[in-house]
């Protein structure tokens, strides 16, 4: 079976109150970083799981309407750590991606996005539905800033093809076969965002989904702050949950990805904003 190599990237960092996205955390300044993966394929070629902040963010949030994102979200970027950047500094240039994967169209997941403008757009139809209509102040509201996005998005869109879930993933109830071998899995995990997804990927030649886990990363987006809450099931604090376009959908998601993940407790687990990601579940040697 197919396998994908995955390296994970940080371009950026928000800072936070702790106690807000966590329970029992202390009530002082967290930094959470903008969390991206480059997914290396070995016919479909390079693709990116989000892109972080970059340097557009920042100059949007200089002015209004993102000045109210800047100020809710105060943004961090060193030069040069926006992922086109990093991406270079691998020998793989923007237009060696072949399709930028999106979770979900907040700033801090589609930041870079424009740097990339041969790349084929991959998201759920249901995320731009929902989406597409919010200007303005409404936009920024729920984390959106709309000159993040580029003005031919539904011309490269590739929406995601969502269909009855094989075993190994039916608590999901449809998944979308991302390179159409069964190797990169996209699972809709909506309410902190409409439409969002994450990843479930083979890591390992012929890592079955229907085994405990091992060899297989999950790529969780924003699913939750903090793994070790997730697999607790731990909520993040009511003001935390403010932030959520819809809370009961992503406490929902929530309970459906931490029960596929008591059914694979080896599984691996990667999560945007984690400040130490937990990359393995509980009893993993």
């Amino acid at each position: 079976m197919t396998h994908v190599i995955l390296h994970q990237h940080v371009s950026g960092h928000c800072l936070g109150i702790a106690a807000t996205t966590e329970r029992g955390a202390p009530w002082r300044v967290r930094t959470y970083p903008a969390g991206w993966t480059l997914i290396e394929h070995p016919t479909a070629g390079r693709l990116l799981f989000d892109t972080g902040y970059a340097p557009r963010v920042q100059r949007a949030m200089a002015r209004w309407p993102g000045a109210l994102y800047g100020l809710v979200t105060p943004v961090r970027l060193r030069p040069g750590q926006d992922a086109v950047n990093q991406l270079a500094q691998r020998g793989v240039q923007a237009d060696d991606i072949a399709e930028v994967i999106v979770s979900h169209l907040h700033a801090d997941h589609v930041g870079g996005l424009l740097d990339f403008p041969r790349a084929r757009l991959r998201l759920d139809r249901r995320a731009w539905q929902r989406t597409r209509a919010w200007i303005g102040v409404a936009a920024v509201r729920r984390g959106v800033l709309r000159e993040l996005l580029p003005d031919d998005l539904e011309a490269r869109a590739g929406w995601l093809d969502f269909r009855a879930a094989p075993e190994g993933l039916t608590d999901f109830g449809e998944v979308a076969d991302v390179c159409g071998d069964g190797s990169v899995w996209a699972v809709p995990v909506p309410g902190h965002a409409p439409g969002m997804i994450a990843l479930i990927c083979r890591t390992v030649p012929d890592a079955p989904l229907t085994g405990s886990g091992e060899g297989l990363t999950v790529l969780g987006a924003d699913t939750a702050w903090s793994g070790r809450a997730l697999r607790a099931g731990e909520s993040a604090p009511a003001v935390g949950r403010l932030a959520h376009w819809n809370a009961r959908e992503e406490a929902r998601s929530a309970r459906t990805l931490r029960g596929w993940l008591g059914h694979h407790p080896h599984a691996a687990l990667v999560l945007s904003h984690e400040r130490s990601p937990q990359t393995a579940g509980p009893g993993t040697p």
